[in-house]
């Protein structure tokens, strides 16, 4: 794989805190009320999980299977928006939010911009999907880059390099659940501006190695003091949570 370039983003145009999948616990994830909550707590940027429908729609869900925040079943990647677009997604979580629906990313980004937040949107590929999932997600944010600051994650390096050959200049992050061997190596090719990794995994040692590669440092999911304070110390440049009424942004 060649080294792609890095997105240019002067200087680090995101908040400290992030609301994880819209509103954390507070109300269904991925969806516009979550926004809406995670808004009126007072955050103004969100973390999201993008997949695609069966015919190439962008929506938010976080797993590769409807049926536990929704209440269709089996695989989303086999339904068409147009099946997807009907589904309930908010009984599970309450009834205030019955009749909630699943969201295009569209929407979120509309929502975003009406309300001058910004938004890490993670490419969540089907299994087999992630170059397809990739440049989707990187198509839609690319028509809308101006109206909503984006930072772009995945687990996936395929997802991030097909996004990057869409959209070079989208800022790209990697997604990390431990600081596996190579991958500064794997960061640097796929030109990105930041890791997000699991927020055990941030020690003094890797919060450094990052730092000196010229890497931002972001944790997910950070839910407690003193975990919060450990990384503020090691001097992280973001934290995702789901407590956005405990932590004050």
């Amino acid at each position: 794989m060649s080294i792609l370039p890095a997105a240019s983003v002067a200087p680090w145009p995101y908040p400290f805190w992030i609301a994880h999948r819209g509103a954390g616990r507070l109300a269904p994830e991925n969806t516009l009320a979550a926004f809406a909550v995670g808004h009126a707590h007072g955050y103004r940027m969100f973390e999201c999980d993008a997949r695609l429908s069966a015919d190439g729609e962008v929506f938010l869900l976080h797993d590769d299977r409807l049926g536990r925040t929704t209440d269709g079943s089996g695989d989303a990647v086999a339904q068409p928006w147009s099946v997807l677009a009907g589904l309930d997604a908010g009984a599970w979580h309450g009834r205030a939010f019955v009749g909630e629906r699943l969201p295009t990313l569209v929407s979120v980004i509309d929502f975003c911009a009406a309300h001058a937040c910004r938004l890490n949107v993670e490419i969540k590929p089907a299994p087999g999907d992630a170059a397809r999932t990739g440049r989707r997600v990187a198509e839609v944010l690319s028509v809308h880059r101006r109206a909503v600051p984006v930072l772009l994650s995945s687990f996936e390096p395929a997802a991030l390099a097909a996004a990057a050959e869409v959209a070079a200049d989208l800022p790209r992050g990697l997604l990390l659940e431990t600081f596996r061997r190579g991958w500064m190596q794997e960061a640097r090719m796929l030109g990105c501006m930041a890791v997000i990794a699991e927020c055990a995994a941030w020690t003094p040692q890797t919060a450094a190695e990052a730092a000196a590669a010229g890497l931002r440092r972001l944790a997910y999911t950070v839910n407690d003091d003193a975990e919060a304070e450990r990384l503020r110390a090691l001097g992280l440049d973001g934290l995702i949570t789901d407590r956005i009424d405990h932590f004050r942004p």
